[in-house]
């Protein structure tokens, strides 16, 4: 394997699996850490570019293209993974997320004007479009289902934790210093990325059944074998089901484009994790992490102190995703998404009440615990449900098939809603003030828990090929698992004779 870790089926490793798992899985994680950074950045640059010791000063249209470009570069690095991740693997594809965001912070630290620190912008967008439909897709299937879900749930963990730590560094430090500090974290996810282990699943496509069951048992142990001759098997299965198909096929591309499309194990996951992406941006942690001062300065009033409220607010957001690892792992996916989508949208909607009523001058009784209240309801839901949820879904509902293209497009409407909630804060929040915002954000997350509610099945504890046959209507027929057993001698073997001999019946038709 190069220079992955040292993987043996004949030698016993002194690291249980659950802890190779964590390391996998913190590789990962501190990439994610530093595209924290990433998304908190701009709310301690603007400003000191904005104070009179400023090295040079940027417009405010210039500032808004600094904090928003990354909607557009995301959407086009989201496209550009599954070719890698298909033809390379995934742990190159993960290599290629890490690079721009390490040239980016560099840029950042000898920017001197506009035009460099945009162009660091567009790197580190792109950088997080690579890694948006990779990171769950390299968890969920590095680890184990009774433990995906926590896995999972660390990446809205580790993002807080970098949104957290660069506002309070930034706080302290120059513009130029936080840069410097921040490289560290794609750094060290660099050198973790080198000493992990390729996908199994990825392997398996590739059609390494040795590579595979090896780093399988390396990273699962040997007591989930069942999943791994699932997995084995189901690609057998395609694989045959894809060569009769060539040897059989009168239809043209585009008709078997549309018998793909109308599959359900290929829409229905779209659908959902499109709706589930839109969760994310219009809950309130994406303005939240861009607008955080100006909104509470609204809610809570002038008199408040919005910098205390934002530290306040980060941490709370971070102890409250820790709290949603072991949350995750222990309820089921559809209680917490309804639990917690029932409480986003209430506390949407009260504060655009409150807010409205507080501005005609109607309210019977006010009081400044109402408005703290009502946020840190939001920020609960965001960091226990609205921003966890989406990640631990997405690594568990794509098949393996359309597993690359499935989560590209899904996330291409989190791009692009990215962009649209912050571009237009500004504009909404001057047209229609805040309750008008906070209106708009309820009944857009109304809408999509009703499609969520009829579209998730419930994934905890189940194996990806037993969500892909939830998905099917069906699970693997008699008729398939029969055939399958004459497979069980030497699989391989006897899958490579049958391919020689569809191979040459194909060339007779």
């Amino acid at each position: 394997m190069g220079t992955d870790l040292e993987i043996s089926s004949n030698k016993k490793s002194r690291f249980s699996p659950f802890l190779k798992q964590c390391f996998v899985t913190a590789g990962v994680g501190c990439n994610i850490i530093g595209h924290g950074c990433v998304l908190g950045y701009p709310a301690i640059l603007l400003p000191q570019l904005e104070g009179p010791n400023a090295q040079f000063k940027l417009s405010t249209s210039a500032a808004s293209w600094i904090a928003s470009i990354m909607g557009i570069t995301q959407l086009l690095g989201s496209f550009l993974t599954p070719s890698i991740m298909e033809r390379y693997g995934r742990k190159i594809s993960h290599f290629a997320v890490i690079i721009p965001n390490l040239l980016s912070w560099f840029i950042i630290m000898l920017a001197f004007n506009f035009e460099m620190l945009f162009a660091a912008r567009v790197l580190q967008g792109l950088s997080i479009g690579l890694l948006s439909p990779l990171r769950s897709v390299l968890i969920g299937e590095y680890t184990s289902p009774k433990n995906r879900g926590a896995f999972l749930t660390t990446v809205s963990l580790t993002q807080s934790f970098g949104i957290f730590f660069v506002h309070l560094i930034g706080s302290l430090l120059s513009w130029q210093t936080t840069a410097l500090i921040c490289v560290i974290f794609p750094f060290i996810s660099f050198i973790m990325t080198i000493y992990s282990p390729e996908s199994p699943s990825w392997l398996v496509t590739k059609g390494r059944h040795d590579d595979c069951r090896k780093v399988f048992h390396w990273l699962r142990g040997h007591e989930e074998d069942k999943e791994l001759d699932e997995m084995i098997e189901a690609r057998i299965m395609f694989e045959k089901a894809k060569i009769a198909e060539k040897a059989e096929r009168k239809t043209n591309g585009l008709q078997n484009l549309v018998v793909i499309i109308r599959k359900p194990e290929f829409y229905k996951p779209i659908i959902l994790m499109m709706h589930a992406h839109v969760l994310v941006n219009f809950s309130g942690g994406t303005t939240m992490t861009a607008y955080s001062t100006v909104i509470l300065e609204s809610v809570m009033g002038p008199d408040a102190n919005k910098y205390f409220w934002m530290i306040f607010l980060d941490g709370q957001r971070l102890v409250f995703n820790a709290a949603a690892v072991f949350a995750i792992n222990r309820f089921k996916r559809r209680t917490m998404m309804f639990a917690t989508g029932a409480i986003s949208i209430l506390s949407q909607f009260s504060l655009a009440g409150y807010l409205y009523f507080k501005g005609q001058g109607s309210l019977a009784y006010d009081a400044f615990w109402i408005p703290v209240l009502l946020i840190n309801m939001k920020i609960f839901a965001v960091a226990v449900g609205m921003l966890p949820l989406p990640n631990v879904i997405g690594g568990e509902v794509f098949p393996l098939e359309y597993r690359s293209i499935g989560g590209t497009i899904s996330l291409a409407s989190f791009s692009g809603t990215f962009f649209i909630v912050l571009k237009t804060f500004s504009s909404l929040l001057n047209s229609v003030g805040m309750y008008g915002l906070y209106l708009v954000y309820g009944s857009v997350l109304t809408y999509c828990m009703i499609v969520i509610w009829w579209l998730l099945p419930e994934t905890k504890g189940k194996t990806l090929q037993q969500i892909e046959d939830e998905f099917k209507g069906r699970p693997m027929s008699s008729e398939e698992k029969e055939e399958l057993k004459s497979l069980q001698e030497d699989p391989v073997k006897q899958y490579m004779r049958r391919m020689s001999e569809w191979s040459v019946q194909s060339i007779h038709v």
